[in-house]
């Protein structure tokens, strides 16, 4: 059995961008037993709001409520250059998660190349 962090623990009981946003960019990605949906909507350049849905394990949930909270107030280009390297080393993710966890950092570029297409 896995042992979760405190924060990964606290990300997962109370997660706060855990939702939809019905007039943001969105992006679904279905991968390594992952299934995330990530929403944003961004004015003037800057994420002003970032919701998720995930199905996968607290590890997964907990790092996508984590990149919501941190990519909020940046620079949506920020989106396209997130690494998931630091929210791996904060929530104390195992190396044996990294293909999971690699399928946020996927879904997040990805919303950034939308956003940035306007489609």
């Amino acid at each position: 059995m896995t042992a979760y962090s405190e924060r990964v623990r606290a990300y997962f009981a109370a997660p706060a961008h855990a939702g939809d946003l019905p007039d943001g960019q969105v992006v679904n990605v279905d991968d390594q037993g992952v299934r995330l949906r990530l929403s944003a909507i961004v004015v003037g350049g800057i994420v002003e709001s970032m919701r998720f849905r995930a199905w996968g394990c607290p590890h997964t949930i907990a790092a996508a409520e984590a990149a919501c909270a941190l990519l909020e107030g940046a620079p949506a280009e920020t989106l396209l250059e997130f690494p998931i390297s630091g929210l791996m080393e904060e929530l104390s993710i195992p190396v044996e998660k990294t293909g999971r966890i690699l399928v946020l950092e996927d879904a997040v570029r990805s919303l950034g190349r939308a956003i940035g297409d306007g489609s």
